[in-house]
């Protein structure tokens, strides 16, 4: 049975086992879909990466990721992590920007000190969600209707409805009814209050999957509410979000708009480098 090469890496937090967790598969091009989808499955992580050649010369490597059950066109944190895998392993890897390409096409990715940063894909659906929607979230959130200050859709390959709090107590204290949020991507926000909640930070992000789960640190989620918020002017130019507080987690993401583009950025740490057999 052939043997890849293989890293599991912690994204979005400067402190290993505090961010995102993804696995990555290097040199993958000889396995099937089938393949890769029974592997993400086994490892049950939010995410499982397949490194394989561009198919464009305008890209460095090519990344197919994939849930326990689904392939994603793109996610955040997968990006991130995988950029770090295949830095670790290119012989030739540019001075500038990487080039990766995914279902949503190419992906440009910078180094940016120890971090780093994707440029947010454009946003495939935007605007005012549907009241019937936001109130079906208020309620699978434990929410008054009144507490919701703003929603919007932030799809950018995920389809993500974005809803503001008023605060980031108030996106801690949220209880989620998956039952009654089956089917939808919800992701909140809500500022810090610098004399409560201390200043490495200025909004609370939490994300809850259409799978019935909380995730840790969700890269696509920030991206696209970064480009909500400051779009509106909820959000400064420059700022970081923090998420997975309430599970124990302390990821941050960093977002800065530079021109016209939004970067979200990370810290990518290597936990686990070895081989695997498939």
């Amino acid at each position: 049975m052939p043997t890849f090469s293989f890293q599991q890496v912690d994204v979005f937090s400067t402190e290993a086992m505090r961010g995102n967790p993804l696995a990555v598969v290097i040199g993958a091009d000889a396995l099937s879909d089938a393949d890769m989808q029974a592997f993400a499955n086994w490892t049950n992580l939010s995410e499982t990466t397949f490194l394989l050649k561009p198919t464009t010369p305008e890209a460095h490597y090519r990344v197919r990721i994939f849930t326990p059950s689904q392939e994603l066109p793109f996610a955040g944190h997968p990006t991130l992590g995988s950029a770090h895998v295949w830095l670790s392993q290119a012989i030739d890897a540019p001075d500038g920007e990487v080039v990766q390409e995914c279902g949503a096409g190419l992906v440009r990715i910078r180094r940016d000190g120890d971090r780093l940063a994707f440029a947010a894909p454009p946003l495939v659906r935007s605007g005012p969600v549907d009241p019937v929607i936001v109130e079906r979230i208020a309620r699978g959130l434990n929410l008054p209707d009144a507490m919701i200050k703003d929603s919007n859709w932030v799809e950018n390959g995920p389809d993500w409805i974005g809803v503001l709090l008023p605060s980031r107590t108030h996106v801690l204290a949220a209880k989620a009814d998956y039952s009654i949020l089956a089917g939808t991507r919800v992701g909140l926000v809500g500022p810090f209050d610098p004399n409560l909640d201390g200043s490495d930070a200025q909004f609370e992000v939490r994300a809850f999957t259409r799978n019935g789960y909380e995730d840790p640190v969700t890269g696509s989620l920030n991206a696209g509410l970064a480009q909500w918020l400051i779009g509106s002017g909820v959000a400064p130019e420059h700022y970081v979000a923090a998420q997975g507080t309430a599970l124990g987690r302390a990821g941050r993401v960093h977002v800065d708009k530079m021109g016209d583009d939004i970067w979200v950025g990370g810290n990518v740490t290597t936990c686990i480098s070895g081989t695997l057999t498939l």
